[in-house]
């Protein structure tokens, strides 16, 4: 695996991380926005989903 590889990896997952965080911080402020945080949560899957292929080539 290359580095650029690697580091296009290393990004989506900060980002993953950050975006979910935010949710977090949202559902825990705001209680209503806890059925929205479902959503984040299947984007979170998603992300994961698109990354899993990019690293095990």
């Amino acid at each position: 695996m290359s580095t650029l590889t690697l580091l296009v990896v290393l990004l989506l997952v900060l980002v993953g991380v950050m975006v979910f965080g935010s949710l977090v911080y949202l559902a825990h402020r705001y209680p209503s926005f806890r059925e929205p945080l479902l959503v984040g949560l299947a984007g979170v899957a998603v992300l994961a989903a698109l990354v899993t292929p990019i690293v095990t080539r």
